[in-house]
C-alpha cells in the first residue's frame, strides 16, 4: 500500500527548525487540535490536499545520529534550513553530511527572508561549495524562500514534499509483522514509560507484544500525536506507545513479536555506522551517553551541554535517557567509543562487570555544574595540545667553523633581538628557508652563555637538517606546547 512521507528539518540551531515546524503547524492544524498537543512527542502528521505528512520535530542532529547509528530508516525527505541573512555555519554542513549519509532527497529551505539583510542568492552559492547545488544554480535540489515569520513560502515548500514523494513512490507492507524506529521515549509519571513511534511496515494494535534491543512490553494503549486514543496504527503515523517496561532508547528498531521467548531469543547487539561518528573530515568527536534519575534533570543537562563551544570539537549525546546504566548501554559505550556520563544513577550488576570487562568508564555525578565542566574538558582532551611560536631575533652568519654529519660549529653577529640556548633555528639563504635545526651550544667571548643579545657576537653549536653557510641569517625561535581551548 502507498503510505505518506515522513520529513526531517534540519540545519544550524538558530536558522529556524522550529519556527518552520510551528508555521506548518499553525497553517495546518487547527487551533482546537493544537490546544490538545499538550507536551513534545517528536513527530507531527499534518494534512495537505488530501494527503498526509509527518513531520520528525528531533531535538537535534544528535538524535538523527542515533537513529541512523542503529540502521534505522528514519526519513524519506530532509528539509536542509538555511537562514537567508546567515548563509552556511558548521552545524550546517554536519546536517548536509548527514542527510547525504541517509541518501535521501532534500529540500533547502531558504529561511528568515522576511529580514532587510536576507541575501538568498548568497546562500545558493554558498551551497555549491558542499556539492549543493539547488534548481536556481543549475543542479536538481528544489530550494524555496520562506519565512516561518511571515507564514511566506510555507504552502510552496508543502507543494514540493507532496510533489517528491509522489516521484519517490513510497510503499509499505501491512501484512508483515510491525517495524519501526524510537523517535522520542520518556517516562511518563503518570502513564510509565511512553515512546513516540513511526513503523515502516506492518499494523500495531492494542494488546501485540512488541519489543526493541533493549526493552519489550505489551501495548496498553495507543495514542495520536494529538495525545488522543486510537486502536491501530500503521506505516508513516507517528503514535505513542503505552506498555513498554523501561524507556526504550531513541533510535532504536521496534518490532512485533509473538510472544516474550521470541524476543529473549534473538540477539541483541549495540549496531553502529562508523561513518556517523566522525562525518566532516579533521573534525574530533567526542561521544557521551547520559544517563538520569529524573527526566527534568535529563533536560537540564542537556540545556547546558548545547551552551558549550563546539567550533573545534563536536559533542555527540548518542543516548540520553532515564533509568540505570544497562548491558546495552555499555555495549554502545564500547561500540562508539562514548563515555558514559551518569547523573544520581547507579549501574545494574550485570553492566558493571560488562564495562569492567570492556573497559568503559562509568563516571557519577550530584551536580549538573560539574557534568558540563566535565563533558568541556573532554572536549578539550580530545583537540590535544596546541604549538605556539614565538620569535626572539635574528643573526647574521659570519663564520663556519667545523662541519659535521648533523652538526656545525658556526660564528655570526646577532641583529635583532637575542639568541638563546636551546631555541630553535630556520636557515634562510635569499630569503628562502633551506631548512629548520636547534642551537644546542652557545658562547660569548668564548665563554658559555645562556642568551646572546643584539649586537653582540656568538659561537653557536647548530644541529639541524640545513647546512649553514656564510651570510644566511638565522630566525631564532621558541615553541611553546600547551593544553588546547574550546
Amino acid at each position: 500500500m502507498s503510505r505518506s512521507p515522513v520529513v526531517v528539518i534540519m540545519g544550524h540551531v538558530d536558522h529556524g527548525k522550529s519556527s518552520i515546524l510551528e508555521a506548518i503547524k499553525d497553517l495546518r492544524i487547527t487551533a482546537k487540535e493544537s490546544g490538545g498537543i499538550t507536551q513534545h512527542i517528536g513527530a507531527y502528521e499534518i494534512e495537505e490536499k488530501g494527503k498526509m505528512i509527518t513531520f520528525i520535530d528531533t531535538p537535534g542532529h544528535e538524535a538523527f545520529s542515533a537513529m541512523r547509528m542503529r540502521g534505522a530508516k528514519v526519513a524519506d525527505i530532509a528539509i536542509l534550513v538555511v537562514a537567508a541573512e546567515e548563509g552556511l555555519k558548521p552545524q550546517t554542513k554536519e546536517a548536509i553530511e548527514h542527510i547525504k549519509k541517509a541518501g535521501i532527497p532534500m529540500i533547502v529551505a531558504i529561511n528568515k527572508i522576511d529580514k532587510s539583510t536576507a541575501d538568498p542568492e548568497k546562500v545558493k552559492r554558498e551551497l555549491i561549495s558542499q556539492d549543493v547545488v539547488v534548481e536556481d544554480m543549475g543542479g536538481k535540489i528544489p530550494s524555496v524562500e520562506v519565512s516561518a515569520k511571515t507564514k511566506k513560502g510555507i504552502d510552496h515548500l508543502l507543494e514540493i514534499i507532496l510533489l517528491i514523494s509522489e516521484m519517490e513512490d513510497l510503499k509499505a507492507d501491512v501484512t508483515v509483522p510491525a517495524e519501526g524506529v524510537v523517535i522520542e521515549s520518556r517516562m511518563d509519571s503518570f502513564k510509565g514509560p511512553v515512546a513516540t513511534v513511526i513503523l515502516e511496515k506492518g499494523m500495531i494494535k492494542k494488546g501485540d507484544l512488541i519489543g526493541t534491543n533493549s526493552v519489550f512490553g505489551k501495548i496498553k494503549g495507543l495514542e495520536n500525536f494529538l495525545g488522543k486514543a486510537i486502536d491501530s496504527a500503521g506505516p508513516s503515523v507517528p503514535v505513542r506507545i503505552l506498555g513498554f517496561e523501561n524507556v526504550a532508547a531513541v533510535g532504536e528498531t521496534v518490532r512485533a513479536y509473538q510472544t516474550q521467548d521470541e524476543w529473549k531469543k534473538e540477539e541483541k547487539t549495540a549496531k553502529i555506522e562508523p561513518e556517523v561518528l566522525d562525518i566532516l573530515e579533521g573534525q574530533k568527536v567526542v561521544n557521551i551517553i547520559l544517563k538520569s534519575d529524573v527526566f527534568g534533570s535529563l533536560e537540564a543537562i542537556s540545556e547546558v551541554l548545547k551552551t558549550l563551544p563546539q567550533e573545534k570539537a563536536v559533542l555527540r549525546i548518542l543516548k540520553a535517557e532515564v533509568g540505570d546504566v544497562n548491558d546495552t548501554d555499555i555495549k554502545l559505550a564500547k561500540a562508539a567509543n562514548a563515555k558514559m556520563i551518569c547523573f544520581r544513577v547507579k549501574a545494574t550488576p550485570s553492566a558493571i562487570k560488562l564495562a569492567e570487562k570492556e573497559k568503559v568508564t562509568i563516571i557519577n555525578f550530584d551536580i549538573i555544574y560539574e557534568i558540563a565542566q566535565a563533558v568541556r574538558n573532554l572536549l578539550e582532551k580530545s583537540l590535544g595540545s596546541e604549538t605556539s611560536r614565538t620569535d626572539l631575533g635574528k643573526v647574521k652568519i659570519m663564520a663556519v667553523y667545523k662541519n659535521e654529519k648533523a652538526r656545525q660549529v658556526i660564528g655570526g653577529k646577532v641583529t635583532v633581538g637575542v639568541i638563546r640556548r636551546g631555541a630553535y633555528a630556520e636557515v634562510v639563504r635569499n630569503e628562502e628557508i633551506m631548512g629548520k635545526g636547534k642551537i644546542v651550544n652557545l658562547q660569548k667571548d668564548k665563554k658559555e652563555a645562556v642568551e646572546v643579545d643584539k649586537r653582540n657576537e656568538c659561537g653557536m653549536m647548530f644541529e639541524g637538517d640545513a647546512k649553514i653557510e656564510e651570510g644566511d641569517i638565522l630566525n631564532i625561535y621558541i615553541e611553546e606546547r600547551k593544553k588546547a581551548e574550546l
